[in-house]
């Protein structure tokens, strides 16, 4: 399994239209083949700071997520929209378990 943690800092001028992009992608990518879990959530300490969490079944869900047209016009649009530089970390998982509260 790959996980994704994405964090964008989105200019609060451009707020609107990064909610707009962020929701269109992450509902297109939910809907792809191998993709298990697809979330975008602004910070509760920072509206304008939004993580992207991502899980695919494996290398080859992610090379077709990455190379998707959804995906295309978010790094298109991206540039004009950040506040700052994004962070980006994947993990390669070999196993998950749920964790009891």
């Amino acid at each position: 399994m790959i996980v994704l943690d994405a964090v964008f800092p989105v200019d609060p001028e451009r707020r609107d239209d990064a909610v707009e992009l962020f929701r269109a992608v992450a509902e297109e990518s939910r809907a792809e083949d191998g993709v298990l879990d697809y979330r975008v959530a602004a910070g509760v300490d920072d509206g304008n700071r939004f993580q992207f969490f991502e899980r695919y079944e494996d290398e080859a869900a992610f090379a077709a997520h990455v190379g998707s047209e959804h995906v295309d016009r978010l790094g298109e649009q991206l540039p004009e929209l950040l506040a700052g530089e994004p962070e980006v970390t994947r993990f390669d998982v070999d196993s998950a378990s749920t964790v009891e509260l």
